[in-house]
Order: structure tokens, then C-alpha cells, then sequence
């Protein structure tokens, strides 16, 4: 797929503005500060419905105004897709897909396919797990969205349940006492508040083992695409543009880097099914009816400490992507260029992964994003990633220096330059994108 327009109003530093693509490479050029991350954010968030920068959408609106709405037109296997979004904070964004409305945004997930790399990524390698969840979670809802409602319903039986088990720990502290006036049709309230756990129980296994499912198979089948990548721009070897291996051959390729679905609840058989092998592409995954009973059994296991602590501590909600170099947790062991190659890895891999599942629609091929990646990459590397990006369908690449975009991506590129929210092809330059003032 590629985009063929986008058409921003209200949003961040632009008023109004209206840009044309074409497929193949388009780099915006600009000082920092000047709207470039602006433009990719915004096709970010019609992608994944969540901007990279920022975790409210109250900053995605230009200052003074309500709302903001982005435009978009896009081709995927022959067809034209467009998208319209008004986003306003406080309130449910509203969504049409070719002019109609939508019930909630998260339907629109899942049209548009795009995979991001920014220096925000390194957190992938060095931050917390809930942002490497974040990271499957976009591949996940790109490739099957239904999974995005899964997720959704997960987080309201969470949300009730970690409500339930305050209450039932201020109750083990002996808040109020116990009264007659207490019971809930005849029942002391904390046999009632337990009876109302074991429902809640049973609602986040049953949610909770699809979404982990979902994330092991989903993990099986990025590890290869890692493992290959890593070696692609981390070593002169692999960044040969002769060892342009298909997917059914990068599983036997021997690679340092590694990822592995990490869970409390994936013990004795359940791990051994989930603990693949480098050289193998697909390993067997538990039923569904394994790691809901897996869930339940763990549950109960932490039954006193979840009520002690008043939330919940057993479900996907904390589990972990593990990224491992040369057998060794790469949080905490990796060097810096190290993790940046692995951050890397980890998005090159799921660009491959997305351009096999097609998802619905088919034309699975992603529209690849680098939003002011190069200067973060020493020569080597950003030379090796421009010759892994030169043969993509459709890229966008924001920098505020010429300098840092590689020679290896080539002299078919797209230059636009950025200033103060306004975006101009460059003179003389290739007519890949421009700022019409036009409308749909």
C-alpha cells in the first residue's frame, strides 16, 4: 500500500496544510521544531490510533483550537482507502471510512499499515515492559484487528477487577467494621465481594488467554525476521545485499539476537511449547483452553497477594517481550549501538512480518517510517539501513540535516523541506510531495 494524501488541520503546528506522495522515498528536511514529526505522527496515529510522542491527544491539537483532523487517502491492492478523523480531546474521536461513519475509532484499524522507527524505539531495548506489550500490540491489531476489541474488553475486566480487589482490601483492614446494614441479601460482604471475584476471575482468563495466545503466535513467527535483521545492520556480513534471504530461510540463519514471550503464567508444559528454537519458525502454541486454565491456576496461586496489594497481578497485562543478545538479557548487557541495532531489528522485523500477512485487505506491504532516525546511527549503520529500506514501496523519512541521509538509498528521492509548519518540494527536486492549499 502507499499514501497518496494527507490534509492536517488543527493539528499540532499546522492551521491547514494538504500534501501529495507518490510511492518510493520521501524525506522531509527541516530544523527541529519545524512540523516534520507532525506530518508521519499523524499517519502514525491513523495506523495505530496512538501517537509515539505523546500519551494524551490534548497535545495533538493546535493550540486554541478544539479538535483536529487528519485526511487521509491511501491505495491498497488497486483501491483507494480513505479516512477521516476528527480528534477531541474529552470526547470519542470520530472516524469515517470513505464517508462513512464508524461506531468506534478502533474499526479503523488496521486500513492503514505502517511501522515507525524513531528514537523514541530505544526504549524498546532499555525501558519498561509496558511499552514492549505497546509493540506487539500495534503489530497485533495492524495484522487482525478483531484483537484490538479482545484487548479492549481485557482492560475493562481489569479495570473492574483491580476496583474490586481495593475494596476488598480495605476490608481485610477493618474499614468500618462489619454491620447488619452490611450484607448484601444475607451474605457477609466479603463472601459477596469473593463470589464477585470469581466471576471477575473468570472473564480476564477467558479474555486474557486469547490475547496471550495471540502474542505467542505472534512472537513465534517475528522471532526469524529479528534474528535476521539484527545481522542485516549490525555486521558487514549481514548487510551484503546478497544474502537476500526469503522468509522460509532466515529461521536457520544463526543470529545473536533473540525474542522470547515472557509470562509468569507459561510454566512446565506450557513453556516448553512457547520456547522455540532460533531454527524453527512456528512452534507449537498452547490451546486456548490450556492458558485459561494456565490463568485461572496462576490466579488463584496469587489470590492472597493480589487482595493484599489491592490489583491485579496475573494476566498479559504484565507479561514481557524478552529481547536477549548472544544468550544475555539485552536490557542492562547490550551496548549502546548494540540496542540501537536491536531497536532496529525489532521494527524491520515486523516491517517483514506485515508485508507477509496481508491482513484482509491484502497489499500487505507497510508504509515505512523513519522519523529522524539517522542522526542517532553512526555511518555504518545508517548505510546499511539505506540499503534495507531502498527497495520498500512507500517511505517516509523526516531529518533536519542532507547530511545524515545515507548515498546508499540512492538519487530517486523525494526532498521537501519543512519551515514553520509549512512543507515545499525543493527546487529542482523530484515532485514526490507539496503543499496544494487544496481540498479532497
Amino acid at each position: 500500500m502507499h499514501l497518496k494524501a494527507l490534509e492536517l488541520t488543527n493539528y499540532r503546528s499546522y492551521a491547514h496544510t494538504f500534501l501529495r506522495f507518490t510511492p518510493g522515498i520521501t524525506v522531509f528536511v527541516g530544523a527541529n521544531g519545524q512540523g516534520k514529526t507532525n506530518i508521519v505522527e499523524a499517519l502514525w496515529y491513523l495506523a495505530t490510533l496512538s501517537s509515539h510522542r505523546v500519551a494524551h491527544d490534548a497535545a495533538l491539537v493546535r493550540r486554541g483550537e478544539k479538535t483536529a483532523i487528519i485526511r487521509a487517502m491511501c491505495e491498497r491492492a488497486g483501491r483507494d482507502v480513505r479516512i477521516d478523523m476528527q480528534i477531541a480531546p474529552g470526547r470519542t474521536n470520530e472516524v469515517r471510512l470513505h464517508s462513512q461513519p464508524l461506531a468506534r475509532p478502533r474499526e479503523i484499524l488496521g486500513q492503514v499499515r505502517a511501522v515507525m522507527f524513531s528514537p523514541e524505539d530505544l526504549a524498546l531495548v532499555k525501558g519498561d515492559p509496558e511499552g514492549r506489550r505497546r509493540f506487539l500490540d500495534e503489530i497485533l491489531f495492524e495484522i487482525a484487528p478483531r484483537f484490538a476489541s479482545i484487548k479492549s474488553d481485557y482492560d475493562k475486566v481489569l479495570r473492574q477487577r483491580n476496583h474490586l480487589l481495593k475494596q476488598m482490601r480495605a476490608m481485610n483492614k477493618g474499614r468500618g467494621g462489619k454491620h447488619a446494614a452490611d450484607e448484601i441479601g444475607g451474605m457477609d460482604p466479603r463472601e459477596a465481594a469473593e463470589t464477585t471475584l470469581e466471576v471477575w476471575d473468570e472473564q480476564l482468563a477467558r479474555r486474557g488467554a486469547e490475547l496471550m495466545r495471540a502474542r505467542l503466535h505472534l512472537v513465534n513467527r517475528l522471532r526469524p525476521h529479528v534474528g535476521y535483521s539484527y545481522l542485516r545492520v549490525s555486521s558487514d556480513e549481514g548487510a551484503d545485499p546478497n544474502l537476500g534471504l526469503g522468509p522460509e530461510g532466515r529461521g536457520a540463519v544463526s543470529s545473536p539476537a533473540n525474542i522470547r514471550y515472557a509470562s509468569s503464567v507459561l510454566e512446565g508444559g506450557l513453556a516448553a511449547a512457547t520456547d522455540a528454537e532460533t531454527t524453527r519458525d512456528e512452534p507449537p502454541l498452547p490451546s486456548l483452553q490450556q492458558l485459561h486454565d494456565a490463568l485461572l491456576a496462576h490466579i488463584a496461586e496469587r489470590r492472597d497477594d493480589e487482595i493484599d496489594r489491592g490489583v491485579s497481578l496475573v494476566g498479559p497485562h504484565r507479561d514481557d517481550l524478552e529481547i536477549r543478545l548472544s544468550d544475555f538479557p539485552a536490557k542492562g548487557y547490550a551496548s549502546h549501538g548494540e540496542s540501537w541495532s536491536l531497536a532496529l531489528a525489532l521494527r524491520l522485523g515486523s516491517y517483514d512480518l506485515l508485508t507477509i500477512e496481508e491482513g484482509d485487505l491484502g497489499d500487505g506491504e507497510p508504509i515505512l517510517i523513519l522519523d529522524d532516525v539517522f542522526s542517532e546511527l553512526d555511518a555504518h549503520r545508517r548505510e546499511r539501513l539505506g540499503r534495507i529500506i531502498k527497495g520498500a514501496a512507500q517511505v517516509l523519512i523526516t531529518t533536519a540535516n542532507d547530511a545524515d541521509i545515507p548515498r546508499s538509498i540512492g538519487d530517486d528521492v523525494h526532498v521537501v523541506d519543512v519551515v514553520k509548519g509549512s512543507a515545499t518540494v525543493r527546487e529542482g527536486g523530484p515532485r514526490g510531495a507539496s503543499d496544494m492549499g487544496a481540498t479532497w
